[in-house]
Parts: structure tokens; sequence; C-alpha cells
């Protein structure tokens, strides 16, 4: 199996660091100087402003792209606002799911014809029914099958091994797998532990036999390797259900929520360890990768697990970061990172793609450039 071609798009507007704490701490000021009387008599703890330091020590993270600027860094609003669209209309994940795919089937040397199937895997759909992934095969063109799934972060990598055994399975010739993020949506622009953290994104990339790839840029897929622990560090409990239980309409857990410190120091050993294992079953030394492409969720976490898996500090361009321009893009990340930083190697060469996150859950893909 292959993965044959990849594909990015990225929105047309971007937030700086600057921008959003400049954002951030006037509704600070706003909120302190509103609730002054109980900050002074002890009743209420006045909310702490960020710092464009803080940010950038605690992620890696300089700027990110987002479908809507204006109404995130309103203080008012600090949400994007983007209004529904009609039932004839293309929806907003499909949009951006379209525009990357069109990259990675170009990148594929495929048209819809040759596809048989499409997934859309990403954190948050955009509603329950009819599957984002139908309505990509209805814009495209596609004849055969599409469904949804969601692995959180993790998304693409499951995604991309559940696209290989179907097409080792003889059920597909070839499947498109798109990843849409509009990460924006999801997250408490209020909240200075994470209110810096994602940007919007969209990626594709098509899963077909090795034998059959005509990309230039094609990675057969040797092994690949999930793995999924529960946990409630990383959480969102957004859901038709919320319906039920007014009282919890709109609280802060309806959105992006996690114990950051708990995250790193159990999601670090963890996808370590996977990844040392996968490597070693496999008969892959260290040495012997050309290039990690990893989730894209924090500069520590990356650089660390990188560090433990080949044993010594990465060079320069070896587990390329991606977080400086694009923030943490949930389950596109790592596509990211082997978008931009692949097309470099030389046949041959052998890289290793993966990502980690809510469950919690991680993916291991090893590759090897065929072209």
């Amino acid at each position: 199996m292959a993965l044959s071609g990849s594909g990015l798009f990225t929105p047309a507007q971007s937030i700086t660091n600057e921008e959003l704490v400049a954002s951030f701490n006037e509704f600070v000021r706003r909120h302190n100087a509103a609730h002054a009387q109980a900050i002074e008599t002890g009743t209420m703890q006045p909310l702490s402003p960020s710092s464009t330091e803080f940010v950038m020590k605690a992620s890696g993270i300089g700027n990110r792209y987002v479908l809507d600027k204006a109404g995130i860094l309103d203080p008012d609003i600090m949400c994007p606002r983007l209004p529904e669209r009609g039932n004839d209309q293309i929806s907003i994940l499909a949009e951006m799911a379209v525009a990357a795919a069109r990259d990675a089937l170009k990148a594929a040397d495929r048209k819809p014809d040759d596809i048989d199937g499409v997934l859309v895997a990403a954190s948050n759909m955009q509603r329950a029914y009819p599957a984002m992934a139908i309505e990509v095969q209805e814009a495209l063109g596609i004849e055969g099958f599409a469904f949804d799934m969601n692995v959180a972060c993790s998304s693409a990598t499951f995604g991309l091994q559940a696209a290989a055994d179907m097409v080792a399975a003889g059920n597909a010739r070839a499947i498109l797998v798109c990843n849409p993020e509009v990460c924006s949506g999801h997250l408490n622009f209020r909240d200075r532990d994470s209110h810096f953290i994602f940007g919007d994104v969209a990626t594709a990339f098509v899963v077909e036999r090795a034998d059959k790839t005509d990309g230039a840029n094609a990675w057969e897929i040797i092994s690949t390797k999930l793995k999924t622990k529960f946990s409630n560090n990383i959480r969102n409990n957004f859901g038709f259900l919320n319906r039920t239980a007014p009282e919890g309409i709109g609280k802060p857990d309806k959105l992006f929520v996690q114990e950051g410190r708990k995250v790193f120091k159990e999601v670090v050993p963890m996808v370590a360890e996977m990844l040392v294992a996968h490597l070693a079953e496999n008969g892959v030394a260290a040495s012997d990768l050309k290039r990690l492409w990893l989730h894209q969720a924090n500069i520590n976490m990356n650089d660390l697990i990188a560090r433990k898996v080949l044993g010594r500090d990465p060079m320069p361009g070896e587990a390329p970061n991606i977080l400086a321009e694009y923030a943490n893009t949930s389950s596109a990340g790592s596509v990211i990172a082997f978008h931009k930083y692949s097309e470099d190697l030389k046949a041959g060469d052998t890289g290793l793609l993966c990502s980690f996150g809510a469950g919690y859950s991680a993916g291991s893909v090893i590759l090897k450039k065929l072209h």
C-alpha cells in the first residue's frame, strides 16, 4: 500500500500571537474592571493577563490560520462567526476538505474516477448526518462509498490505516482521506491556558496499491500501528444530548478542555514507547529514519518524543515543526508536516508519521519513499 499524494488547504486569514494576546488582555481588563468590588473583597479572583512570551514558551506557537479573524479578536465575541449555510450549499468542512482533496489528487496524479472511497477523518464533525464524507464524494464526483470517522487528533493516522486495510482487502482501488479542522470553533478564547493552541486548516491524502501509484512523492506504507487508552484529561462534552440537560448548555466543558500538565506527563512516554516498539517490530533502527513527521501539538512534547525515539537530539529539519506558523491543527498537523517536508527525500528513504491526542489515542505509520 502507498500514500501516493497529499494536499493542503490553508485559510486566507491569520492571527499572530501579538494580536491574540492583545484581544485576550483587553477581555481580562474589562472582566476585572466589571468585577472590581468582588475582587477587592476577595470573593472573586482576578483574571491574569497573557503574554506572547508565555505563549511561545508554553507551545512554540507564533501564528495560526483561521476562517474568521474578526470574531475571534473582538473582546465582546471571542469566537469565530461563520454564518449557517442553506442545505443546498456545500458545508464549511466539506468545502475545506474538497480544496485539500483536489490538491492531493493532483499530487497523486489521480482523477475522481480513480477513487472508490472517501473518508473524512477529523476531530469535530459539522453535523451528525449526512456524513461530510458523502458530501465531499458528491462534490468531487466520486463513485463508491464514503463515511466519517473521529479519533480526535489521531484521526488522520487511524484513517490512513483504515484506508490501507480496505485497499489491501480489495474493497477499493484507491481511497481519499480528508482531515478538515475548524479548531477555532471549539476553542475557548477566554481561557488563558489554551486560547492560543489551535488553528484552522484541512489536509488530504490518497491511499492506493504501491504497484499502481504514479505520484512523484509516493510513499510505501511499510506498517501501521494504533493505540488507545481512555483518559478524561482532554475532553469536549458538546453533543446532541446537551439539550436534554439545559443547565449545562454554554458551560466551559462544552468546548475544548484539558489538563495540560497531566497530558504531557502521560502522553509523551506512551507515544515514545509505542513508536520505539513499532520500529523494533519492523526491524527499523532509529538511525534508519530520515524524518519524523509528528503530531503538531506542542513543541516541548514533540522535541521530547523525537529525542526518545532517536536516542539523541533531533538535527535541524529531522523532526520538522510547523507550530510556529499553523499552531495545533488537530488531526491535520502531522500531515501538514509531511506535506511540506517530504519531497526533498530520496527513493528508499524511511520516515515515521505519527499522531496522538485525546482518547488517549496514538497512530504510527512507517513510510518508505518509492520514487
